[in-house]
């Protein structure tokens, strides 16, 4: 998986996104550290998963957002991976 950067959350892209979505992402980007590509479908499916159990439901708009921030500085084949995984997991949603 592409490595989120240390500052991530300091970019002001986000800041009106609720800090507990952003809090859940950090936990997430710290635990999916060192997993193959095809091992991150299931990891972000089941966060998902959680995140909604907790009430937590990102909007089409603070996906598209986040994704833009985790794409910044990433080569063209890193954001096609990322890509690639979103339209995956929607697919099976």
């Amino acid at each position: 998986m592409i490595p989120l950067e240390q500052n991530w959350q300091n970019d002001p892209r986000l800041n009106n996104i609720d800090p507990s979505k952003l809090a859940l992402l950090q936990n997430l980007a710290g635990q999916s550290g060192g997993r193959s590509p095809s091992d991150m479908l299931p990891f972000l499916m089941s966060a998902a998963a959680q995140g909604r159990q907790n009430g937590l439901n990102f909007s089409p708009d603070e996906i598209s957002t986040i994704l833009n921030v985790l794409k910044t500085g990433k080569s063209p084949s890193e954001a096609a991976k990322l890509d690639q995984i979103v339209r995956l997991m929607r697919m099976i949603r």
